[in-house]
């Protein structure tokens, strides 16, 4: 199977980077089974035919944005219902990662929420606020698209674009931005020299560099 510019996360890593648990991911990524009958998954994961359970950059920036919304309380069903329309209306398989959800999304959870959330939510007008305040940009903060509206790259850090996560590089793990090194890597690196200019020179990168590595892996852990 090809990996270039697909991007490789196990559901650990994909915990760690979006704050879902693990078994959270597995459930809504992967369906689950209960006393009478079965979960499916919210939509195909792009290593579905895969033994091991691990997803793609697509499958990471969608996940970020389910997360986002279940923080909220919104029942599954509803999220369900918005990526199913959104699929229809945009005509693309993970409607979470474009930019067309910006414009479009609210309108498409707002109609997911009438008719799959009435019954059991009777706070509808607060998931309604809510969603007013979801469907910004902001939540795609850190986020670049490409010309066709498709998520590309991601800076998980806020005001900084020193962590990147691109597929195109390192199966998509975090990397400095302007030197392709994993931060994992170099933050490993300093917890066995216990120097920061020795790793530097490790790595040929400045000290600077180093730091922000050290500081991403110490948020992200």
């Amino acid at each position: 199977m090809e990996l270039t510019g697909v991007g490789l996360y196990t559901l650990q890593e994909a915990e760690q980077l979006t704050g879902a648990q693990a078994r959270e991911v597995s459930r809504w990524l992967f369906g689950y089974t209960f006393k009478g009958g079965v979960g499916a998954p919210l939509w195909t994961p792009q290593f579905a035919g895969l033994d091991e359970k691990v997803i793609g950059f697509r499958d990471l920036m969608q996940l970020r944005i389910v997360k986002v919304f279940r923080d909220h309380s919104f029942p599954l069903r509803v999220i369900r219902a918005a990526i199913d329309g959104a699929k229809t209306t945009f005509g693309i398989e993970y409607p979470f990662t474009a930019h067309r959800f910006l414009i479009d999304g609210k309108s498409i959870f707002a109609k997911a929420l009438q008719e799959h959330g009435d019954a059991e939510m009777p706070d509808l007008a607060k998931r309604r606020l809510a969603l007013e305040r979801i469907v910004r940009p902001a939540l795609y903060a850190g986020i670049e698209f490409a010309s066709d509206g498709q998520a590309t790259r991601w800076f998980p850090l806020k005001r900084s674009k020193a962590i990147v996560l691109d597929p195109e590089i390192a199966f998509g793990k975090p990397v400095l931005t302007d030197y392709g090194v994993r931060t994992e890597i170099v933050a490993g690196a300093f917890k066995t020299e216990k120097n920061k200019k020795r790793v530097a020179s490790l790595f040929d990168i400045p000290v600077a560099a180093v730091e922000a590595a050290i500081r991403y892996e110490r948020i992200a852990i």
